[in-house]
Parts: structure tokens; sequence; C-alpha cells
């Protein structure tokens, strides 16, 4: 019985950093699609038209990132939440 406590309370130090790093990739993932595209059309725009301004290139971007965790903020923070109260509800069943 004292084996099966010690290997789950090692385990579960594992098995939350694994969770965390798939957050990390939940969360973040829509916000860099988000600036891959838009950089993408911009500078597809800019060869196009021989544009090569810096401004041109990184000011769309910043303002649908903008828009995007505008957007998305919300659902990112209820994930990082749960994720902390889950986390949390796990250290207090520790013995």
């Amino acid at each position: 019985m004292m084996a099966l406590a010690m290997q789950q309370a090692t385990d579960m130090p594992t098995g939350i950093a694994v969770e965390a790093l798939w957050l990390v990739g939940a969360v973040s993932l829509p916000i860099l699609i988000v600036a891959a595209l838009v950089g993408l059309i911009v500078a597809a725009l800019q060869a196009a038209t021989q544009i090569q301004d810096p401004t041109v290139a990184h000011l769309p971007r910043l303002i649908v990132v903008v828009v995007a965790l505008a957007a998305l903020g919300p659902w990112m923070a209820q994930e990082v939440a749960r994720f902390a109260e889950r986390c949390i509800i796990q250290a207090a069943s520790v013995r």
C-alpha cells in the first residue's frame, strides 16, 4: 500500500508538468496562428506592392494579436484557472 502511495506521489509532479506543457501549447497556439497568418498575408502584399516599410510589417500583426488576445483572453484565463484549481486540489490531497 505504501509503495502505491509513493508511486502516485512521484507521478503527480510529472503529470502536472505534462498537463502544464499541453496547456501552454493550447492557450498560446491560437494567438501564434493568427500572428503567423497575418504576417504571411502582409508579407505577400509587401512583395506584390514592393513596399518595404517595417511599420507596415509589424503594425497589422500587432493590432490583430491585441484583438485576438482581447477576444480569447477570457477563455485563456479560464483554462489557466481550471488548471491551477486542479493543482491545488491535488496538492491538498497528498499526504
